[in-house]
């Protein structure tokens, strides 16, 4: 969320953002203009677009609400017929997430203002038309994350998450927005970011004693895009896995129940979002179970950055190295396919020590972060 402090100004005018038919349909520009303003925001907290969103990759994603009812609302400096369709009147937005089918008392909030356009009150009635939206659609909890280019170091001014692990700025514009608001701090995750690619010697030790600590009975399988038939429920349970064994601080998220059909539902918004999703997971052939993965996203619009996305391994398969088994053989297989990528982030639970220990092993480096954050809405 980008930096916001409320003040005493004229209210902006707050609209629905409609799906446009396409990105030149006349009430397009709306959907240009959030996504300037979340670009904007962007680069404002970390320097750069390295998490830079393009129009029709959001505009794929809002096409499908299968899991999700994802609701958009923009700030405009005037009602939407008193002025011209220029995506510059957009001042920032507020797009919540609402899960459809588990998790449905909570809901994910995001909201940006641009930077020239804070302190005016944009903020503060963007939160309160999600708050109010989200109590209309019965949630109980909302949840959302401001961003830190620089984990602080200990001191009076931070804020520290229930788990105890990690810090916030106190004096952060949207720490002191949300806290200002009765939102509670849950968790600390870190942004880690590796230079890629990998000397190709050093790659090959890391993967060489990750296979050796694994032993015989794992084999790693790779896939782009769309995974093999005869793995899918196998790889659905992973995903499910992903919403309990990963850790979530005090944030109030439960079970959240994957098949075969949301998989493929998933593949098909990557493709149609321009994205390309990479897996290397490691199947236990004594069993024929899929005991661990990790997934690789390119964007579109850029070769350069790469985002580490979900990396898990089953419980019962702990202690063999299969997290770095997997994550190495992805890198290799990135370094072949995609040979302009420069660097790949990747954001963990600051608890998640065993997790963190490997990506510091492979050259990651801290990055920032973010605190996750939740309010009940009561």
């Amino acid at each position: 969320m980008g930096a916001m402090t409320a003040s005493a100004a004229t209210r902006p005018h707050l609209v629905p953002l409609p799906v446009p038919a396409g990105l030149d349909a006349p009430d397009a520009w709306l959907l240009h203009g959030l996504v300037e303003a979340a670009n904007a925001s962007v680069l404002d907290a970390w320097g750069d677009l390295d998490h830079a969103r393009t129009p029709g990759e959001v505009l794929a994603g809002l096409r499908h609400q299968e899991y999700d009812e994802k609701l958009r609302f923009v700030a405009l400096d005037a009602p939407v017929g008193d002025g011209p369709a220029d995506p510059r009147r957009v001042l920032g937005y507020v797009a919540l997430n609402l899960p459809r089918q588990d998790n449905t008392h909570t809901g994910m909030m995001q909201l940006d203002v641009r930077p020239e356009h804070r302190g005016r009150g944009v903020g503060s009635a963007l939160h309160d038309l999600a708050v109010a939206t989200a109590r209309d659609h019965g949630r109980s909890m909302l949840t959302t994350s401001t961003d830190q280019a620089v984990e602080p170091d200990a001191g009076v001014d931070t804020l520290v998450p229930s788990t105890g692990t990690g810090r916030v700025p106190a004096a952060h514009p949207g720490v002191a927005f949300l806290a200002h608001r009765g939102w509670d701090l849950e968790q600390v995750t870190r942004r880690s970011v590796l230079d890629v690619p990998l000397p190709t010697d050093r790659l090959a030790a890391h993967a060489a004693e990750a296979a050796a600590a694994a032993g015989p009975g794992y084999r790693v399988v790779l896939w782009e895009g769309r995974c093999p038939d005869e793995l899918l429920d196998r790889f659905a349970l992973l995903q499910t896995r992903m919403s309990t064994d990963a850790p979530a601080g005090g944030l109030d998220l439960r079970e959240d129940v994957w098949d075969g059909a949301r998989v493929r539902d998933a593949e098909r918004a990557f493709v149609e979002r321009g994205m390309t999703y990479r897996v290397a997971a490691a199947l236990h052939e004594p069993t024929g179970t899929l005991a661990a993965f990790t997934a690789l996203v390119s964007r579109p619009d850029t070769d350069a950055y790469v985002f580490q996305d979900d990396t898990l391994v089953l419980r019962d398969h702990r202690g063999h190295r299969l997290g770095m088994l997997v994550k190495t053989a992805n890198l290799a297989r990135l370094a072949e396919v995609q040979p302009g990528a420069r660097r790949v982030g990747t954001w963990n639970a600051e608890e998640n020590a065993h997790m963190l220990a490997i990506n510091v092993a492979l050259g990651f480096r801290p990055a920032g972060g973010a605190g996750e954050w939740q309010l009940r809405l009561g």
